[in-house]
């Protein structure tokens, strides 16, 4: 198949038509007022309202989102059972409508409708929906209190919320269309990345194609891993201060940066690095801040290692891999603690308002009996890591994920690691299988990218104009430009290659070119 270098899009185009001046094949058939009458099984329109000045503010918001086309913005509620109060909204173009629809996802423990998102589907020309998933957000270590005592309100927050807003949302586009999109995508990061897996394996028909950022999808031992880390921050010994991991990194850098041939300050695949921090412990007479202590090396070793079964010592997720460094103090500030795993533990697994974490080790015998029975009643519900896409692939759905290898909270290894899993899922000798599963699922890794997006490397791109032409067009992706920015200016382009193919550089040209690199498969 012809190989395409996808260019990166710096900001969608709006579509060019002044409201009111034209109408095309896919412009409204029924008045925005109209679609608060629209009947649809458990439930309720609240609003139905013409947008048409350019900008929205969601309630409570500092800001106004601006540089909207005009739109019709519908707001519901869904009760699918007695317990369940889930919002959402639905985002419709006036004009110029380009057929498509597009669910948006979440972050962390969700609780709002992503108005940031939706502005930027319909921006693109689609139509688009949301949900709060449930709840309102709560703050801190209760972002999860909405589900204690309220095992239907962790199912809506888990997956039904998502598919009843999906349903209800293409209805009511086409109720206002007098026609069904010709093509439904899924786009999110994180949670919504995850959403975007579970849909894939509960409701294959549901999205003709899903784009899942850096996926929160194997939940419950997500949340041991973070706590796992969030603990470690509590030994006074082992503590590491932002000018440590700054000094951590660096000694990283140094000791592999050059292995893909461009020293640039970003690692292009961190598992070929085999930095060992015992390299920077300290010895008598080492000036302070120049070294490590031993409590601190420990540390360090935890949130590379990741938990392990107690017992067997297999591993059970994986740990931030080398080059994240400068990320990690937002999991080992015990002063203003990482909470979405607390609360996951307060709320869902103690549900004990009381509970202490700092008393909590997730390493002594008797708390990882806990984690151990928590990730055994939780799991089948929260988690997304069925690798059987059998269902997706033969409806004729394409799935792209991504993930930064620097993502500072969710290990970049666990999107490798469930694309491996769907690899072995497709059986035969690798290379076969991987022919079999990248006709309708590619991974791409993004090396220096933080937690969906930032980060010293390379993190804008458009993977979602890939997809649709993947989906609409058949054109299966290849490299995907990706570009860094400082102050606004396009400093640095790297290709993006599907995994495990990595951008090795040809050996002349500008480093910061894209053009001077090619995708190679990359040592396994």
């Amino acid at each position: 198949m012809r190989s395409r270098l996808y260019l990166v899009m710096a900001a969608p185009l709006l579509l060019a038509m002044p409201y009111g001046t034209r109408r095309s094949a896919h412009s409204t058939a029924a008045t925005c007022e109209s679609l608060a009458g629209v009947a649809l099984e458990g439930t309720t329109i609240t609003l139905a309202q013409r947008i048409t000045e350019g900008a929205f503010t969601p309630a409570g918001a500092p800001n106004a989102i601006t540089d909207l086309p005009p739109f019709c913005r519908v707001a519901g509620v869904i009760k699918p059972t007695s317990d369940s109060n889930i919002l959402f909204e639905v985002w419709l173009p006036l004009n110029g409508w380009n057929g498509r629809f597009v669910g948006v996802g979440n972050g962390g423990w969700a609780g709002n409708v992503s108005y940031g998102a939706l502005a930027a589907q319909i921006r693109r020309g689609n139509a688009a929906g949301s949900t709060d998933t449930g709840h309102p957000a709560g703050p801190g270590l209760d972002q999860a209190k909405f589900a204690y005592q309220h095992s239907e309100r962790l199912v809506d927050f888990a997956w039904r919320s998502v598919r009843e807003m999906t349903v209800k949302a293409k209805a009511l586009t086409h109720a206002f269309y007098e026609k069904h999109p010709d093509h439904s995508y899924w786009v999110g990061c994180s949670t919504g990345g995850k959403q975007g897996l579970m849909e894939a394996q509960r409701f294959p028909d549901d999205y003709d194609g899903i784009l899942a950022g850096a996926p929160a999808n194997n939940w419950t031992r997500l949340m041991h891993a973070t706590v796992d880390v969030t603990v470690a921050g509590l030994d006074s010994a082992g503590r590491l201060a932002p000018d440590g991991l700054q000094m951590l990194n660096r000694a990283v850098l140094s000791a592999c940066d050059k292995l893909d041939a461009v020293e640039d300050g970003v690692l292009e695949d961190p598992r070929q690095c085999r930095f060992d921090p015992a390299s920077l412990q300290c010895k008598p007479g080492s000036a302070p801040g120049t070294c490590l202590t031993a409590g601190q090396i420990a540390t360090v070793r935890r949130v590379y290692g990741g938990p392990r079964d107690l017992r067997t010592g297999a591993q059970l997720y994986p740990g931030l891999p080398f080059g994240s460094e400068l990320g990690w103090q937002v999991m080992l500030n015990t002063d203003r603690p990482f909470p979405i795993p607390l609360s996951f533990y307060r709320w869902i697994v103690f549900a004990d308002s009381q509970w202490n974490w700092k008393a909590f080790d997730p390493r002594r015998p008797a708390d990882y009996a806990v984690i151990q029975r928590a990730d055994s009643q939780y799991a089948p519900l929260l988690s997304a890591i069925d690798p059987d896409l059998g269902r997706f692939r033969q409806r004729g759905g394409k799935l792209i994920q991504y993930h930064g290898w620097s993502d500072q909270l969710i290990s970049a290894e666990n999107s490798t690691a469930y694309y491996e899993s769907v690899l072995a899922r497709s059986g035969g000798a690798k290379a076969r299988a991987l022919r079999d599963v990248q006709e309708f699922y590619r991974l791409y890794m993004v090396p220096g990218m933080l937690h969906c997006a930032g980060g010293p490397g390379p993190n804008a791109f458009d993977l979602q104009t890939a997809l649709e032409r993947w989906v609409e067009q058949k054109e299966a992706p290849e490299a995907v430009v990706a570009t860094h920015l400082t102050n606004r200016v396009v400093d640095r382009s790297r290709p993006l290659c599907p995994y495990p193919r990595t951008a090795i550089y040809k050996g002349g040209g500008d480093t910061n070119d894209a053009a001077n690199f090619e995708c190679r498969d990359g040592k396994q």
